[in-house]
């Protein structure tokens, strides 16, 4: 076969793609046939006009293209602009059943001084005027020339912006007295995939971006302490507790300051400023430097925070609590690969960035550490796995509501029992309320707040309890610390983590994910009978639920002494390792899932057997346990 010029330039494009080094922290690894991902670099430079809630701002970007597509145009997001009355996330919040009480219908009422916007005053590629079009929160840009396979493109622009009141992660004067929650506030170019172009209006969900690096510099009155998740370049012209221990600090004259930020690695960059900030630092051992920034003076957020504890001191004792946990997540899951992580107060809520949350602050200690921990989790599951949030919302949100579970029981219980079995109640609720939706649905488009919430964070973090319970514990942790270790710096989908839970478990484990990602079908067996027959114990099983598992089921006789029968489905093609050695342990015939009854034998009578129990672990989600139990 013959191949004209431009196709065999195309293929040795492609080849070149089998080869494609994507960046890391400790060694880069080649990545396989077909896989790439675009890179961004950004650098910013902007200055805040803080009485009048207003920036002006110069962007330069670079856009690598690794796809083997041909881009005719690019998309941004101007998220600011859904702080308007009529904007769409307006319009979903005052249509929506149960709307986040934060927004509800605020924006709505907002005037022209409380609203948000992102005006773009031109924008240039490769020194080329290139046309726009916005449409609310996202800006179509008219390339002048199409961006071809493996060309690197720079994007020029000059933009202002208006910060709006504090309504839902982004904003000024939040209920705290902060004065700058700044997250999402440039113009931010859309994710690029094999998907295609992922130019999703903003209705205050989730994100998802390319990696790159960020140069950044903000100038700001004077008496502002900025806080970024990125690391600060010029501490010596600074201060404010940055500045190494022996470091001299200049101050250049003027009423403002030019802080000067930078990050390698990430996907986003939030920042906050208040002139009523303190700055304190702790270290994690073989790091990060943590950082913490928060008032000395909290207004409190409701009375019994106030009455019961001292928020000041809260916020003093968590430094302890945060080098705790990281330290947990670096030995658990792997090592944190940034510098720093710091935690702001800022905001209406938590929320995560890659090297930094924003939190509120006035708390209980327990509340205010809880928040910490999940947010500082993300750091890990969003900010280093940086999957689609839009789509797979349930491993971010998922994989971090089930570890930062199992740090607080080790922070606040000592690890006393297993803390994940309340958390199955949220879920058991939407069922009961017939108002559960599939997990693999774009997050904006969820019927309800609370599907999406509890959806997201509570069958989310049941989809890797539940799995510790198809394939084991130990095989668990295994594949959290291989899908972490193989896949930062990355952007990988459920797929991609269900595969490297087969490898490290040796089953076929495609029913579990389209079962529970992909439906509402929910879990019920039950001992439907028990009878003996010289000397022997038949008993049978029902499975009245439309997901089928494997069973492990707990026999206890009269005499104290205790038996487990295991039965694997056919579907799975292995079985787990016995987690409980101490018991004696029969593995029983496969189960196949199309039978709705399974009859297995006991060696012993029934006058000699005290309870029959379908999984005395809890872990599998089982809508009815009513009948999982049999006693004479």
């Amino acid at each position: 076969m013959l191949f004209s010029l431009d196709s065999f330039k195309k293929y040795l494009f492609i080849l070149s793609l089998t080869v494609w080094v994507h960046f890391g922290s400790n060694s880069a690894t080649a990545q396989g046939y077909g896989e790439w991902q675009q890179e961004v670099d950004y650098r910013m430079e902007i200055e805040m006009f803080a009485q009048e809630n207003r920036f002006e701002g110069y962007q330069h970007l670079t856009y690598h293209n690794h796809s083997p597509d041909t881009l005719s145009r690019v998309f941004y997001h101007l998220f600011f602009n859904a702080f308007q009355p009529n904007s769409m996330m307006d319009k979903r919040s005052r249509t929506i059943a149960d709307p986040d009480r934060r927004v509800r219908d605020r924006i709505y009422h907002y005037d022209e001084t409380e609203i948000g916007f992102q005006n773009i005053h031109w924008i240039r590629q490769n020194g080329q005027e290139a046309g726009f079009t916005v449409k609310g929160t996202i800006m179509e840009v008219h390339l002048a020339e199409p961006v071809l396979p493996g060309d690197t493109v720079v994007f020029e622009m000059e933009f202002d912006a208006q910060v709006p009141l504090q309504t839902r992660r982004s904003g000024r004067d939040n209920a705290e007295g902060i004065r700058f929650s700044m997250t999402q506030w440039y113009p931010k170019i859309a994710a690029y995939d094999r998907l295609g172009w992922h130019a999703n209006p903003y209705i205050g969900r989730e994100f998802y971006a390319p990696f790159g690096s960020f140069d950044i510099q903000i100038t700001i009155d004077r008496d502002y302490l900025v806080a970024a998740g990125a690391i600060l370049q010029n501490p010596e012209q600074i201060g404010f507790g940055y500045e190494s221990s022996g470091m001299e600090v200049h101050q250049p004259e003027g009423d403002k300051l030019t802080w000067h930020f930078r990050a390698d690695h990430v996907h986003d960059v939030a920042w906050a400023a208040d002139p009523d900030y303190t700055h304190t630092t702790a270290e994690v051992p073989g790091g990060p430097l943590l950082r913490f920034f928060y008032q000395t003076d909290p207004v409190a957020e409701n009375a019994a925070a106030e009455a019961n504890e001292s928020l000041l001191e809260n916020w003093e004792k968590l430094p302890e609590f945060t080098v705790k946990a990281f330290e947990w997540m670096n030995e658990h899951i792997g090592p944190y690969p940034y510098d720093e992580y710091i935690v702001i107060q800022g905001g209406d809520g938590g929320m995560e960035y890659t090297m930094a949350t924003l939190i509120t602050g006035n708390r209980t200690l327990q509340s205010l550490v809880g928040v910490t921990v999940h947010e500082l989790i993300h750091a890990w599951f969003e900010g280093v796995i940086a999957t689609n949030e839009v789509y797979d919302q349930w491993i971010d949100e998922g994989f971090t509501t089930y570890l930062t579970t199992l740090i607080m029981n080790e922070l606040f219980n000592e690890g006393e029992g297993d803390p994940m079995i309340s958390r199955y109640q949220g879920y058991f609720r939407i069922v009961d309320a017939g108002i559960e939706e599939p997990l693999h649905l774009h997050a904006d488009h969820y019927e309800r707040n609370s599907a999406y919430g509890t959806g997201s964070y509570t069958k989310g973090a049941m989809f890797l309890h539940q799995l510790g319970y198809i394939i084991g514990e130990e095989a668990l942790w295994r594949t959290l610390r291989r899908f972490y270790d193989e896949w930062k710096f990355r952007h990988p989908d459920g797929h991609d983590f269900l595969r490297v839970a087969e490898k490290e478990s040796g089953m076929d484990l495609k029913w579990y994910y389209e079962y529970w990602i992909t439906t509402t079908k929910t879990i019920d067996y039950g001992i439907t009978a028990v009878e003996e027959s010289d000397g022997f114990t038949g008993v049978t099983l029902g499975r009245t639920g439309l997901m089928p598992m494997p069973l492990d089921i707990e026999v206890e006789f009269t005499d104290g002494s205790l038996k487990h029968y295991y039965i694997p489905m056919r579907i799975m093609w292995g079985e787990k390792e016995h987690e409980f050695p101490e018991v004696e342990r029969m593995v029983l015939e496969e189960w196949p899932w199309v039978f709705p009854e399974y009859r297995f034998t006991i060696d012993r009578a029934a006058g000699e057997i005290s309870r029959i129990e379908i999984d005395p672990s809890l872990r599998m989600a089982d809508v009815n346990r009513t009948d999982n139990i049999w006693a004479p």
